[in-house]
């Protein structure tokens, strides 16, 4: 038997993102829970923001940002970027994280970050206490160490990717299936 709760936002786990905003210049970093894609070609994400949050400024004002994949070994840096504002500390200096200059935006992506997904602003719809961005992907920067040298595959798995749950933060890892794995026929 199921209990009845008032509605909420219960879908768990997503990604814990780290969003950099701004430029090399005047940068903030912000962690964001609530994204995900919305088409893939063209290739379009979406991030969900409190318009009174320090980076929702930054990004409406440069138009882009670069969405950064989290792993386990950022978990602090991750969690520090979302409760503490950027109007009172640099972010990167407190987290060490490192900017690394945009190729198709003018924001940085984070060096440890396994993938930096660059985007531009293609809407904006308040919702309420958020507002959800559109945007279209630019570039997406792959980290070379989990390129696989023989194949070109990239091994996003063994990057140690991290998920946020009803609150908690956790290390993904364990290999269930692949794509249509349910449905493929036995040799």
């Amino acid at each position: 038997m199921k209990q009845v709760w008032k509605p909420g936002t219960l879908v768990y786990p997503l990604p814990a993102v780290i969003v950099s905003c701004g430029t090399m210049e005047e940068s903030n970093l912000i962690t964001i829970a609530w994204t995900g894609t919305v088409c893939t070609n063209p290739a379009m994400l979406y991030i969900s923001v409190r318009p009174e949050r320090h980076s929702y400024g930054i990004i409406m004002r440069e138009m882009e940002f670069t969405v950064n994949l989290t792993t386990a070994a950022m978990a602090r840096a991750t969690d520090f970027c979302g409760v503490r504002s950027g109007r009172d500390c640099d972010k990167w200096k407190e987290t060490g994280l490192t900017p690394v200059p945009g190729v198709g935006c003018r924001c940085p992506s984070i060096a440890e970050s396994p993938i930096s997904i660059e985007c531009r602003v293609k809407s904006v719809t308040a919702l309420g206490s958020h507002d959800m961005i559109i945007a279209e992907v630019v570039d997406v920067l792959a980290d070379e160490r989990y390129i696989d040298p023989e194949t070109g595959r990239f091994c996003l798995e063994k990057a140690g990717l991290m998920a946020y749950s009803h609150g908690a933060y956790h290390a993904l890892g364990d290999y269930l299936g692949h794509f249509g794995f349910s449905v493929k026929k036995k040799k």
